[in-house]
């Protein structure tokens, strides 16, 4: 089983998703608020991947206006996309 982020290293990684567009944060802070008390490692280095995009393919990405390319991403990184896509 993929062990718990701390934290620490759960402030940190907040402090990374900020991004510059508002939509953009809009995805990460809903993401936030519910999941970040089960957020695994996995889960975020899987957001950490997501969060080198350019703000603009993120957020192609997050309104599904396109699909990630084949072997760019792993497994966490599209299981973290498939919940921030999530509805509310």
């Amino acid at each position: 089983m993929d062990a718990l982020i701390d934290e620490r290293a759960l402030s940190k990684l907040r402090w990374r998703c900020r991004r510059g567009l508002l939509e953009n944060d809009l995805f990460v802070e809903r993401f936030f608020s519910r999941h970040e008390t089960s957020l695994t490692q996995s889960q975020a280095d899987g957001l950490l991947a997501l969060m080198d995009l350019s703000d603009n393919d993120l957020l192609d990405l997050l309104l599904t206006r396109r699909e990630p390319e084949d072997g760019l991403f792993d497994d966490s990184t599209h299981e973290v996309l498939r919940l921030m896509r999530e509805p509310r």
